[in-house]
């Protein structure tokens, strides 16, 4: 089981942001805290950094949205007939401004960007609480999580929305925000991530569930992999090749007993032991108790079994590769309820992959297994990618190889031409993240997109980022309808 979890606990004096709209801001609260009196103790530090990692934990992220909306529009998952309506418009392209879901994700991630706000603003109120009280590398520590967890959202932004606001302060009107071009957003990104490699600390030194400074360097390399900016997502991966290993057992890493092992980067945490009595009231807010995600359940055979593995996915797979077994159910296979003679629907396979099946006979609403967001097999093949581009074809190869060996695979040959190496890349990232809701940004920064999904209703020059949600332009006076995204 998780040996130390993140408890995200109500943290009062936080304000919560409509979108971008700074009308409802409120730098105090009820019970009388305020920024000016509240950064006395190390527990009340604490207590405003776990609330940013908690909008992580909400319907519009990582409880549903967020896998649903990737796994569909890349089509690694399909929808059973009994998929609902608003999870079904991201397998149709059929999604618009109005979606409440994508506007859930909007708000969730400002939120947690206000939350990382309110902590960075006041370094100065931390850095003078007594070193007695708390260390200099605490100090250093939680600003460095504020200001990971700030790039990570602004990062799960741009990559959907394009030009979105870059707020970095606290409002002190009710002035809204314009929309900033995507590439001051990625520097604001690159600037927090710089400076939480040199704030936080190594894996060995952090508690389970918390950035470290891993996380903040690969992190920081695939910021820089999107933008084409090879050499420094290089220099970025090589901080950190080495550090980590490939899980002997590759599905130890969707295992709940198995978690924060050694390939483990970073990990959006969940824990059906400590509570979601707020999981239906908690779209975007990221308060009170909302410590699990729907995934097993939604995904489950035996269960919901909402979304299946697309057959585009399964006969990627090469023969003998021993992660098809460890990702798919497939009738014949075992599970805790005993043999499967058959699956719903005459489906030709299920998910195994944060499935709950190896020990449960059914799913059940509050999963606790985490979200691995960044493993050391994504960074190797990032790192593949960074030197097949820089023309480091053998280099480029070795990394991938160290991946295939552990499936169990024949290793690639080293003269490999560049065109060879990046297919190989493509294929190798598909299989080795499936589901794990890489595969459509992939697509779309490879300019692949409309190639493999364009018989879907995938509309190029359109749907490679998602609208601005109705609600923010109805909120913030600083964007209107002629800011909105092309063709939505």
């Amino acid at each position: 089981m998780k040996k130390i979890k993140i408890i995200l606990t109500v943290f009062l004096a936080i304000f919560i942001v409509n979108g971008c709209n700074e009308e409802d801001f409120e730098l105090t609260n009820p019970s009388g805290l305020s920024p000016e009196t509240y950064f006395r103790t190390e527990a009340q530090v604490q207590s405003a950094v776990n609330a940013v990692y908690a909008n992580l934990q909400t319907i519009g992220l990582y409880t549903r949205t967020y896998f649903f909306a990737m796994d569909l529009m890349s089509r690694e998952a399909l929808g059973n007939p009994q998929l609902e309506a608003d999870k079904r418009v991201y397998l149709e392209w059929s999604f618009d401004a109005s979606h409440a879901p994508i506007s859930w994700y909007w708000d969730s991630a400002y939120r947690g960007i206000n939350k990382a706000n309110f902590v960075i603003n006041n370094e100065e109120r931390i850095d003078a609480i007594p070193s007695s009280l708390l260390t200099e590398e605490k100090k250093d520590k939680f600003i460095g999580e504020a200001k990971f967890l700030r790039a990570f959202y602004y990062f799960i932004l741009v990559t959907r929305f394009g030009d979105i606001p870059l707020i970095t302060t606290i409002p002190e009107s009710g002035e809204g925000f314009p929309r900033a071009p995507k590439e001051e957003v990625y520097d604001q990104i690159e600037a927090d991530l710089i400076d939480a490699t040199q704030l936080l600390l190594p894996k060995e030194a952090t508690e389970d569930g918390r950035a470290d400074r891993g996380a903040a360097y690969a992190l920081l390399g695939k910021a820089y992999l999107y933008q084409e900016q090879y050499q420094e997502a290089l220099d970025a991966f090589n901080e950190i090749y080495g550090e980590y290993s490939l899980e002997e057992d590759y599905f130890a890493n969707f295992r709940e007993e198995d978690e924060f092992g050694p390939e483990s980067i970073f990990e959006i945490q969940f824990d059906d032991d400590l509570g979601n009595s707020a999981v239906w009231n908690s779209n975007a807010a990221g308060e009170d108790a909302n410590e699990v995600t729907f995934r097993g359940q939604e995904y489950g055979f035996n269960d919901w079994f909402n979304a299946y593995p697309s057959d585009d996915l399964l006969d990627e797979y090469e023969e003998g590769d021993i992660r098809f077994d460890e990702t798919f159910y497939v009738v014949g296979d075992t599970f805790a309820g005993g043999v499967i003679e058959e699956l719903p629907l005459d489906r030709n396979a299920a998910w195994r992959k944060y499935q709950n099946y190896y020990k449960d006979v059914n799913e059940d609403m509050a999963s606790g297994i985490n979200f691995k967001v960044i493993r050391y097999a994504d960074v190797l093949l990032m790192m593949a990618e960074a030197a097949n581009a820089l023309g480091m074809q053998e280099e480029a190869i070795g990394y991938i190889n160290q991946v295939r060996e552990r499936a169990e695979l024949p290793l690639l040959d080293l003269d490999l031409v560049q065109d060879e190496v990046f297919d190989a890349i493509v294929h190798e990232r598909f299989v080795e993240l499936a589901g794990e809701q890489v595969r459509f940004p992939d697509l779309v920064r490879w300019g692949l997109a409309a190639d493999y999904l364009g018989e879907y209703g995938f509309q190029e020059g359109i749907n490679e980022i998602w609208p601005i949600p109705n609600d923010e332009i109805v909120s913030n006076e600083a964007i209107g309808p002629e800011d909105q995204n092309p063709g939505y």
